[in-house]
């Protein structure tokens, strides 16, 4: 099969796919208690019953919930992601003022977790089975299995509290300039530990295995120095593993950006989200929510293309 039919094809699979995603989104935020009528009215002591009905039926609510989607999903598809009741600007220019900031800690986060996994996966598989090895292994289960939220916490107060080597809450800066770089430093390490970890071992298994075939042994017999066999041989074919986990380690650093960004005080969509969910406004709260989702799917498919390039017989097995 041609790369022109497989892309095709898995763009084609994946437009169920997102409709799910906006099925399930929409039904579990709105089977949520409580809604934007019901805090305003709770915020103003002088609104009546009538007055949380005319504007329940303002803002459409008043509606079955499956036509509440219906004109959801037709505004969402025509480019309309409604209004922000509390606050006025539409849901559109405040995730486009804030997006900005979560795709530069998840550069960052993705930038460390390559640096430290591909060196690191590099070393365990050479080196498999020896003290290095285990290091590296207990590494990456401590990784692994540190939450995001107590990393973070504990990185703010030996390096920002007690060490004053980072700033940390709200960076007072410009996302372009020098200085961000300091303020990126603590939240992306956060983000990007468990990324990190789990590309380790991935690569580390995936090298030790490719490291047994014999195209290895042919190679080795050549006289190809052993650096050139781990490094264009090896490593090349372990690639492939290490692409196809890749997608689900992006949507792990997207859905964690929530809490990291909450600890940190950093202001892109995860905090947003937040104060969506605390303002009970749904269109916010759906938008966000089906961005990450959509993410997720794109992330996916990205990686079957990259998993196709790669390896070409994949491209007859779909």
């Amino acid at each position: 099969m041609s790369l022109r039919r497989f892309v095709l094809r898995r763009v084609l699979a994946s437009i169920p796919v997102l409709f799910g995603v906006s099925v399930i989104t929409f039904a579990l935020i709105h089977l949520t208690p409580g809604d934007i009528v019901d805090l305003m009215v709770a915020n103003n002591p002088d609104a009546s019953a009538a007055d949380a009905a005319a504007l329940r039926r303002d803002l459409g609510l008043h509606l079955p919930i499956w036509e509440q989607y219906l004109v959801w999903l037709t505004d969402i598809l025509t480019g309309d992601l409604g209004e922000v009741y509390s606050r006025g600007p539409d849901v559109q220019g405040m995730m486009l003022a804030r997006l900005p900031e979560t795709i530069a800690l998840g550069l960052f986060g993705w930038v460390f977790a390559l640096l430290i996994a591909i060196p690191g996966g590099i070393y365990a598989a050479v080196n498999k089975d020896q003290f290095g090895d285990d290091v590296s292994r207990f590494a990456a289960l401590s990784g692994i299995s540190i939450p995001n939220f107590w990393l973070g916490l504990m990185l703010i107060a030996i390096f920002a509290v007690e060490l004053n080597w980072f700033p940390v809450l709200d960076p007072q800066t410009s996302l372009l300039s020098r200085e961000m770089l300091w303020w990126l430093i603590l939240p992306g390490i956060t983000i990007g530990t468990a990324a990190s970890a789990n590309l380790m071992r991935i690569l580390r298994t995936s090298m030790a295995e490719e490291m047994n075939k014999e195209y290895v042994t042919a190679a080795r017999a050549k006289g190809l120095p052993e650096r050139t066999v781990i490094m264009k041989h090896v490593l090349r074919n372990s690639l492939i593993s290490v692409a196809t986990v890749a997608a689900f380690l992006t949507a792990g650093i997207v859905s964690g950006s929530v809490v990291v960004e909450v600890v940190f005080g950093w202001p892109g969509l995860g905090a947003l989200l937040i104060e969506a969910i605390n303002l009970r406004e749904i269109n916010l709260l759906l938008a966000i929510t089906l961005f990450v989702g959509v993410f997720i799917v794109i992330a996916n498919l990205l990686a079957d293309i990259v998993y196709a390039l790669l390896d070409p017989r994949i491209r007859d097995e779909y």
